[in-house]
């Protein structure tokens, strides 16, 4: 190794290694001998009085490698992944015959869907460097994709068991769709093909319909935090009377914000109807399973969402409908309750006409027992004076009074004669 050799510094300033090291040594013993310089080449670490700092090799050794080799993909086997207290994954990578530590930083883990599992067969992309405080190697991964799509299936799992613990998945929670909504929130991008279809559904089945497009990237790092930021900014205006949240199609990494947990639980949360358009029918997200309505496309959202001039009228005709049947099986009802009300109002009164007769005949026998009439069928008489008052007593005859004999079939003038004998 000869001549001199200048490396770069993590800060990006320029370190000549030899003249640092050359500059130090000399500090302390005085430049080495001119025969010994030549014996060596004159580069720090030839000899014992020009040995190298611990912290400077391996310093020096990651920017070596760090500059030889480019962010790669390196495949294979997941073993003894930890995750650390502070939030970092250390793991090994490895194949039949060599393995190399890797890390990924807490900061670069939501690039990655899922922590990966020992035995998972994966393609990580990363930086090899070295980790100077320990002179070791190691892969710096940043992005990974496990064999047969791992990794996703895992994230996915995961965030659908823990919405279904806070019963985001129940069926119970569902909201019914305003029949006719008269403000629409549509959350997507404003550029995308999905809102183009949005409008122009909505304008042709229902023109009087407000749409308000709130927009949010739907792709990329940024797009589940701005999605979430859309879907509160809908809750904080508070006049949508339903949220159409969605996208047109696109890969499956171009629809993974829609399985972030952290937008699933923003649509959950929203406070009118909402319906999930992501992707096209085979796609499906985390967004589907939360959402009050599941719409295969952007454009079968605003059918369900509005309704068109032809379905009014069917529902006006069918309406017109129940409406006359219902009025004809009321009116049957009447009739029949009246006819019945009719036969039981004749029943009641026959049978309160004969309870009557009955207590009538009863007290008429009761009279007729005691009534002067019968008296006088038995052979009786009444004498009344010509007023018609009832004489009862020998006193209220006096000689030669007129009085009527009432007897059972007539009544008989008389007057009193005292001549005769009435001592008997």
């Amino acid at each position: 190794m000869t001549g001199r050799r200048a490396s770069r510094r993590a800060d990006g300033a320029d370190l000549d290694l030899f003249a640092l090291e050359r500059t130090s040594a000399e500090s302390i013993a005085g430049p080495p001998p001119a025969s010994e310089l030549l014996d060596v080449g004159g580069f720090p670490g030839a000899t014992a009085r020009s040995a190298i700092a611990v912290s400077t090799l391996t310093e020096t050794a990651r920017e070596v490698i760090e500059g030889a080799f480019i962010p790669l993909w390196v495949r294979g086997e997941i073993s003894d992944f930890k995750s650390h207290r502070n939030g970092h994954w250390y793991f090994c990578l490895r194949d039949a015959s060599a393995q190399i530590r890797c890390v990924v930083w807490k900061g670069q883990q939501r690039a990655i869907p899922a922590a990966p599992d020992d035995g998972m067969q994966v393609a990580a992309f990363g930086r090899l460097t070295v980790y100077p405080a320990r002179g070791e190697m190691q892969f710096s991964v940043t992005r990974m994709e496990a064999e047969g799509d791992g990794l996703r299936r895992k994230a996915l799992e995961i965030t659908r068991l823990r919405l279904e613990a806070d019963g985001l998945l129940s069926p119970e929670r569902k909201r019914p769709l305003p029949r006719f909504p008269r403000v629409i929130a549509v959350v997507t991008s404003p550029d995308g093909a999905a809102l183009h279809d949005i409008v122009a559904v909505t304008r042709r089945r229902a023109a009087n319909v407000r749409l308000v497009v709130i927009p949010a990237a739907v792709q990329g790092e940024s797009a589940p935090e701005e999605l979430c930021f859309a879907l509160d900014q809908v809750n904080r205006w508070g006049e949508a009377d339903v949220v159409i949240v969605g996208r047109g199609g696109g890969s499956r990494e171009d629809l993974w914000a829609f399985n972030d947990e952290r937008v699933a639980r923003a649509v959950a949360a929203c406070h009118s109807p909402t319906i999930s358009a992501v992707g096209h029918e085979i796609d499906f997200s985390m967004c589907d399973l939360v959402a009050d309505l599941r719409a295969a496309t952007p454009s079968a959202a605003a059918e369900a969402a509005t309704r068109s001039r032809a379905e009014l009228m069917a529902d006006l005709r069918k309406l017109a409908l129940r409406t006359g049947a219902s009025v004809r099986a009321l009116a049957r009802d009447r009739r029949d309750r009246l006819r019945h009300a009719a036969r039981d109002l004749a029943a009641a009164s026959s049978a309160s006409v004969s309870s009557r007769r009955t207590r009538l005949q009863a007290v008429a026998g009761t009279l007729h027992t005691l009534s002067p009439v019968a008296t006088l069928a038995r052979g009786y008489a009444v004498p009344r004076d010509v007023h018609g008052a009832t004489l009862g007593s020998v006193a209220a005859f006096s000689d030669g009074m007129p009085f009527d004999l009432v007897v059972r079939d007539g009544v008989v003038p008389s007057r009193v004669d005292r001549s005769r004998d009435t001592s008997a």
